[in-house]
């Protein structure tokens, strides 16, 4: 396969083998019928116009189909375009398979599933550990395999997992310069606070919202969760209302999401290192796709802003003599 399609730029000509993620029709102003294709291989994607499309291109190039293709990469409204010169469905001949094209996270789930689980090991509270324990079984299979979100970040398999191994991580790094924190508390904020996604969000692949995920949200699910395995394994306390707390309030404000603001330390804590994960997992992912001195696209998640990479390469560290 050649290389991805994150690391072509406009002018370069692509030849290679990619998936069709998504399609819509369009009609062009001419009256003719169009498809807009959302391309993807393991790096990213890039949307291309099929243009005066014929009843036979709309049943050929469907979501999830491998296509050859070839074209030059534009640019058109501050992104990457591609201008199809030719393209064709695969066969059993090119020796390809969907999952060469499907992005996943750069951590095995079962090495991600055991860190996680020896957070929870740490954890010195018995009704916080239970209750984390207890929803973290049984989710398992789904939390190690879904997406973090439908796109902006870690919008790809097992991106759930790997969103809450870096934000336990961070958690633990900060705990360690303010030891007021409820290690206890946080770690299972981390765990929790977006499993409720595994409801929300349809599946590791071609993923979209469920009904529950469009009329409840991840946030409300893993509340009445939490309430449900505080009732079921009979335990009761504080415990269980600073637990709902702490996933009402990660998204931080109500315009962001979340029906409360942090009211306690580690909530607050909690709010913080979710926005630095997810904007440090969309900034490195556009960043990658650009050289040194060059602007990545505008990033629509990151307040439209088109973000720069230095020209300059960190020399190394020289100690001084004698």
């Amino acid at each position: 396969m050649s290389k991805g399609i994150a690391h072509y730029h406009v002018g370069a000509s692509l030849e290679s083998y990619l998936l069709i993620k998504s399609v819509t029709k369009g009609m062009a102003s001419n009256g003719k019928p169009f498809l807009t294709l959302m391309l993807c291989d393991h790096t990213g994607e890039i949307e291309a116009k099929l243009w005066a499309c014929s009843p036979e291109d709309e049943a050929t190039f469907v979501h999830q189909t491998i296509v050859h293709v070839g074209g030059e990469v534009t640019a058109y409204r501050g992104r990457h375009q591609l201008k199809i010169s030719n393209i064709r469905p695969t066969s059993a001949l090119d020796n390809v398979k969907v999952a060469d094209f499907i992005k996943s996270a750069p951590i095995s789930q079962e090495d991600m599933l055991s860190k996680v689980t020896q957070y929870i090991f740490e954890m010195n509270n018995p009704k916080i550990q239970r209750i984390t324990r207890h929803l973290l079984k049984k989710h398992q299979q789904a939390f190690i395999e879904m997406p973090a979100a439908t796109k902006n970040h870690h919008e790809f398999v097992s991106g759930l997992a790997y969103h809450v191994v870096s934000m336990l991580d961070l958690a633990r790094a900060i705990a360690a310069l303010y030891p007021s924190l409820d290690t206890d508390l946080l770690y299972a904020g981390v765990i929790l606070h977006d499993l409720g996604k595994v409801k929300e969000l349809s599946g590791p692949l071609d993923t979209a919202y469920t009904i529950e995920g469009k009329l409840l949200g991840h946030i409300t699910i893993m509340v009445n969760e939490i309430a449900e395995a505080a009732k079921e394994l009979e335990i009761e306390g504080e415990e269980v209302l600073i637990l709902q707390h702490m996933v009402l309030s990660h998204h931080g404000k109500g315009e962001w999401g979340s029906p409360k603001p942090p009211l306690v330390k580690e909530a607050e804590i909690l709010h913080m290192i979710d926005n630095i994960d997810a904007k440090m997992n969309m900034m490195d992912r556009s960043l990658e796709r650009v050289q040194p001195g060059e602007f990545t696209e505008r990033v629509m998640a990151l307040e439209n802003r088109s973000l720069y990479k230095p020209s300059f390469h960190e020399a190394p560290l020289s100690l001084p003599k004698g």
